[in-house]
């Protein structure tokens, strides 16, 4: 009996998958810290919380971004 080879399992790296989901990363930290840095700061009248929030967001998602897209097998 013959096996059948099976087609490699789409592991994520495909680039229309990429290309919608590197921005929507960074958009949705910037919204989630971001917002969550302005509640703070309206709850306790600093201003400097909106912007934490803002570059923690972003550093985040670039880090997401880096596990999921950045490591290659090989």
């Amino acid at each position: 009996m013959s096996e059948q080879k099976r087609p490699p399992e789409d592991d994520g790296r495909d680039f229309a998958d990429a290309a919608w989901s590197v921005p929507s990363y960074l958009l949705s930290g910037m919204i989630i810290w971001g917002g969550a840095g302005w509640l703070l700061s309206r709850w306790t009248g600093v201003d400097i919380f909106t912007p934490i929030g803002l570059i923690i967001g972003v550093g985040l998602a670039v880090y997401l971004v880096y596990i999921k897209f950045g490591k290659f097998d090989g």
